[in-house]
């Protein structure tokens, strides 16, 4: 029984150090480098993160506001050690190293909160480890910003989603001013879509101001083809009023320009259809 009870204890050991192991790793895993330096933007530097993490890599560069940088004289100049924190809700970030004016470099430590997944969990973002709760830190995706998304009830939203949005700026007002040009329907990638190909408020205002009615789809491929409103004025202009989306989209692909339109108006073919001319175009017909 004693010899049991020995045995039993060991193995309790072994696990407690092996866990204890483990923690030491994954704390050691969430150290990287940092860099900084001037940004364009006004009150803001561009920030610059990299580590290793389970055999793999991440980088990530992007403005961050100097109000961040606690611990952190922007105004002193020349080159010196400094030693700042960053506190966000996923977690912190203790750094330290040079800085010269506006360059500097130096190495970090991440410190998860411990409390930041079981609140993401309540509000329904589930999923969250550590690589995860590292790139919501870094994208400073707070506890706020999950409830405002929540709030929205944009279909498709999830855990990856929330942090594309912070990337690439889906805001609560982008959402609401999107909803207001008649776009109620609209699922969480296509708000991420609309953001990378810049299909803004305003550009679907002059869209529905030409007479279009086009799809969520459409309007992405008239902004990665460059449908813009001026060139649906200028096809109109030129006699073709109220085209169809797909047919503009066709146009752009192909080459159909208000130039090439009236090259062939002044060679007498004035009466070709949106459909003729891009097929001239694709057989090479000038």
């Amino acid at each position: 029984m004693k010899t049991s009870r020995k045995l039993f204890a060991a193995l309790v050991l072994c696990v407690l150090n092996l866990g204890v192991a483990q923690a030491a790793l994954a704390a050691e895993d969430f150290k990287g480098n940092w860099t900084l330096s001037a940004s364009d933007q006004p009150g803001k530097v561009q920030f610059g993160l990299s580590h290793r993490m389970h055999g793999g890599s991440s980088q990530s560069e992007s403005d961050w506001p100097v109000s961040a940088f606690q611990g952190l004289d922007f105004g002193v100049k020349g080159k010196r050690d400094v030693r700042f924190t960053i506190a966000r809700d996923a977690g912190r970030f203790s750094c330290e190293g040079y800085l010269k004016d506006s360059e500097g470099a130096g190495i970090f430590h991440f410190t998860p909160d411990a409390s930041y997944v079981q609140s993401m969990s309540a509000l329904g973002f589930v999923g969250i480890d550590e690589e995860k709760q590292f790139a919501m830190a870094v994208h400073d995706v707070t506890l706020e910003f999950a409830k405002e998304m929540k709030g929205e009830k944009v279909s498709g939203l999830s855990t990856d989603m929330l942090i594309a949005f912070r990337i690439h700026g889906v805001s609560q007002q982008f959402i609401r001013q999107i909803r207001a040009e008649g776009l109620t329907g609209i699922e969480a990638d296509k708000l991420i879509a609309y953001r990378i190909h810049g299909v803004s408020p305003e550009f679907v205002r002059e869209v529905r101001k030409a007479g279009l009615e086009a799809s969520e789809d459409q309007l992405v491929a008239m902004r990665i083809h460059g449908v813009s409103p001026e060139f649906i004025a200028k096809i109109e202009q030129l006699g073709y009023k109220h085209p169809e989306p797909d047919q503009l989209v066709a146009m752009r692909i192909h080459g159909v320009t208000p130039e090439y339109i009236a090259n062939l108006k002044s060679r007498g073919m004035k009466d070709l259809s949106i459909d003729q001319m891009v097929s001239l175009r694709i057989h090479d017909i000038d």
